[in-house]
């Protein structure tokens, strides 16, 4: 290779390096990636939910994930859906992403926020939304909509002015590898 050819090359990879990158992920993306990587933490077998509360600087100020309150065993307490008596059912015990979230905020409050979370928000979960003030759900699955629960859960968004609407991702995934940057051979900061 001549120096000509180098120079052209080395001046390609420099304008490559002074303009934005393209194919990172918007910010509804990420606080939607946030709160599914947040659901990795559940243990619980049958629904891995999490959620994540953004304030309207985009910075995230909580997030949750369904799990055993503090303090409870999760290895002490049932995870089971269907059991013949009800104390030995999960139901009883389950925080849901949406009040841990709220409840593990790292900010004063959630005054106008907007929370991402997989599974749209229970009735008792809405409640805990509407009181912390938060003002926009952002869901991605309303499987569960046909059910009294949910429909409770709309008409109290709807009576409270609190804003939902459904996520569609632009990419169907999002691969966090641990090993995908090279860090050795990245262009040194001068």
């Amino acid at each position: 290779m001549d120096l000509t050819e180098e120079t052209k090359n080395m001046s390609i990879n420099d304008q490559n390096l002074q303009t934005k990158r393209s194919g990172y992920i918007d910010w509804q993306e990420y606080f939607m990636a946030t709160a599914f990587l947040a659901a990795k933490r559940s243990k619980d077998p049958s629904f891995q939910v999490g959620a994540c509360v953004v304030n309207r600087d985009n910075k995230i100020v909580g997030i949750g994930y369904n799990g055993m309150p503090i303090g409870c065993d999760d290895d002490e307490f049932p995870w089971g859906k269907n059991t013949p008596s009800p104390l030995d059912s999960k139901y009883l015990y389950v925080c849901h992403a949406e009040m841990n979230a709220i409840v593990n905020k790292n900010s004063a409050d959630v005054k106008d926020c907007i929370i991402y979370v997989g599974l749209f928000p229970c009735n008792e979960c809405a409640k805990i939304i509407i009181q912390s003030g938060i003002t926009e759900v952002v869901y991605l699955s309303d499987k569960n909509g046909h059910k009294p629960t949910y429909i409770a859960s709309k008409r109290m968004f709807d009576a409270a002015g609190v804003k939902y609407w459904q996520f569609k991702p632009k990419n169907d995934k999002i691969v966090i590898n641990f090993t995908g940057i090279d860090w050795e051979n990245m262009s040194p900061s001068k």
